[in-house]
């Protein structure tokens, strides 16, 4: 099945050529037919799905005719990258529409934006807060809004942004297409998607591919030797793309300096960098000119760069959730790719939770040649060798 079935404006037709669009995946051709139907629409899908240009191609094919100038769709997601990264799939698909979308969000100038939503865009994509300082300041009226879309609906809860949303709901016209999309549905999204949604249609999209296509591996590690481990991993992986996780935006920065130190190209990606700063990791990153990202759950949000090879976790994540979040932007196009995760004793819990999660086992390994037995360094915080003690064994199938 190919995209002919939808029967899009030829200007889009002309947009989905020039990307290299051939089939639909499962959410699009799930999704876009009663997106097309004008339908509210809940979509659970994870991240690589496509679902980006599930929304973004009926909006293009709605807004194809009716007025110009006016902001008639609105796209709301948790991060900078994300937002930019929606507005560049529309600027894509939509190139030959003649429709202009623009990215809204913090860290840049807020005249510049206002300047875009006085009558020169058609599609604003938003981050909440910023967005409601438009809604407040009048540099934004959201009169003219008939579809909106909640992308990354879960990342966006657990950010804190629900009263946000609520409150940019409230300032919303009543009679407009709403959609909603999410890999996950906590209970307070779940209310939040019987408020916003109308007999809205659900779409439930598996994404195994990552998981099928990527090779797991732990490597238990005291907690001091958990940067030369990375290292030395980076060595022997010889990839040029290889995006690292961290917990915390202070151990992201730390991270990338010991990789710099190490003699490879490296930027850290995460909340406190300026939005210039921000920018410019993920171009040097997706250009090739940076080959290793270090970066936080929340500031990798929007990350698609097809090439990446290797996911990296320094810290293990806080839930199995965000495990297959991490691990989904490797193995990305039909490729192969290799999730490694650094754990000490304290992570075991976790571990299981994963493991049960993916319905296997991930493997243990030890890096031969590694010196495990490497003494702290000097002011290495006592007890973390003995809490971080490897634990060797493979464990059986989880049930």
């Amino acid at each position: 099945m190919g995209f002919s079935v939808f029967d899009f404006h030829p200007a889009i037709v002309a947009g989905l050529r020039g990307q290299g669009y051939a089939q639909p995946t499962p959410i699009q051709e799930q999704a876009i037919p009663s997106v097309l139907e004008g339908r509210d629409c809940l979509g659970l899908a994870q991240t690589g799905t496509g679902k980006t240009a599930a929304f973004a191609l009926p909006i293009l094919q709605r807004l194809s005719t009716g007025p110009r100038g006016v902001v008639r769709a609105l796209i709301v997601a948790p991060t900078r990258e994300l937002a930019e990264q929606i507005r560049s799939v529309f600027a894509a698909l939509g190139q030959h529409t003649g429709l202009r979308a623009i990215a809204v969000y913090g860290g840049v100038s807020a005249h510049a934006q206002a300047h875009g939503l006085r009558g020169r865009a058609e599609i604003v994509v938003a981050c909440p807060g910023r967005l409601l300082d438009h809604m407040g300041q009048g540099t934004f009226q959201p009169g003219h809004v008939e579809v909106l879309v909640l992308d990354e609906a879960d990342q966006m809860f657990d950010m804190g942004f629900l009263p946000d949303i609520r409150k940019v709901l409230s300032r919303l016209p009543k009679t407009r297409q709403t959609l909603l999309f999410s890999a996950t549905m906590p209970d307070a999204l779940r209310h939040l998607a019987h408020e916003c949604l109308k007999n809205p249609v659900t779409v439930e999209v598996k994404h195994p591919e990552p998981l099928a296509t990527v090779t797991h591996a732990l490597y238990p590690a005291p907690e001091h030797l958990k940067t030369p481990l990375l290292l030395e991993l980076i060595r022997r992986a010889g990839s040029e793309s290889i995006l690292v996780f961290t917990r915390t935006k202070h151990r992201a920065k730390r991270v990338a300096q010991k990789v710099q130190e190490a003699g490879w190209s490296a930027t850290d990606l995460q909340g406190n960098l300026s939005q210039n700063r921000r920018k410019a990791a993920m171009e040097g990153f997706r250009s090739g000119k940076i080959h290793v990202l270090v970066a936080t759950d929340i500031a990798a949000r929007g990350i698609d760069v097809t090439q990446i090879t290797h996911v990296i976790n320094y810290d293990i994540p806080g839930t199995p959730e965000a495990y297959t979040h991490r691990i989904g932007r490797t193995a990305r196009a039909a490729k192969t790719g290799d999730a490694y995760t650094l754990v000490v004793r304290d992570d075991e819990g976790m571990i299981r939770d994963i493991e049960r999660k993916l319905g296997k086992v991930i493997e243990r390994r030890k890096l031969e040649g590694f010196d495990y037995g490497a003494a702290p360094a000097a002011g290495h915080a006592p007890g973390a060798a003995k809490s971080g003690r490897p634990f060797w064994r493979n464990r059986r199938r989880p049930r």
